[in-house]
């Protein structure tokens, strides 16, 4: 069933992977944009000029039933952004969250972070209390979990992989590898395409890591 949907963060890394395949799969999708990064916008898609840490700039794009998809966040997220998360990422979700709840969004998909790691604390704490403010909009919501998604740009955490496969050898650390898993931007797309696909009806529902990757085998 095609879905209206709105993105914000839809000319960044994940947006503009996302937005392509929404459209091949029927949907009618919106671009919230700063007008500079408008021609950004991907094509099939319409680019409707705002800011994405404006709630009444996302409440005056989105529409009663709409489908809302908070893709905002510091690019290359590392400990040295600390203030970044909390001047773009929180406040792009929150301002999300609170228009979602004025409209009444049909459904919020959220990508926040898988939780809990010994590292990148600020940013998970970010990311936690996104989770809570999207809880608390009263909207139904999808949020993703991610540890790292691989892709063009991001392909250092490859080094890791031998790592990786070790440690789900090991029962004690079996669990972390897993949860704290890498996924490619393909697995990401499906995963948040097949969320706007099969919206939550109510509460919030938590898509993990495997499940990320699961959506990329379909």
């Amino acid at each position: 069933m095609a879905t209206r949907v709105l993105v914000t963060g839809g000319t960044g890394y994940v947006g503009r992977a996302l937005v392509p395949e929404l459209l091949r799969r029927g949907h009618e999708v919106r671009v919230l944009a700063r007008p500079a990064s408008l021609a950004r916008v991907p094509a099939g898609a319409e680019g409707i000029a705002g800011d994405a840490l404006s709630a009444d700039d996302i409440a005056g794009a989105l529409r009663p039933g709409d489908t809302l998809v908070q893709l905002v966040g510091t690019p290359h997220p590392s400990p040295g952004k600390a203030a970044e998360f909390v001047a773009v990422d929180l406040a792009s979700v929150r301002a999300a969250a609170q228009a979602a709840g004025r409209v009444g969004a049909g459904h919020v998909v959220y990508v926040s972070v898988a939780q809990p790691s010994r590292v990148m604390r600020e940013y998970q704490e970010v990311r936690r209390q996104g989770e809570a403010l999207v809880a608390a909009s009263g909207r139904p919501a999808t949020i993703l979990r991610p540890w790292y998604v691989l892709g063009p740009g991001h392909r250092w955490p490859y080094a890791l992989l031998p790592l990786y496969a070790l440690l789900r050898l090991i029962p004690s650390t079996r669990d972390g590898a897993r949860r704290l898993g890498l996924v490619t931007l393909r697995q990401m797309v499906a995963a948040l395409s097949d969320a706007v696909d099969r919206p939550a009806t109510v509460g919030v529902r938590i898509v993990e890591v495997p499940a990320i990757r699961a959506a990329g085998r379909r």
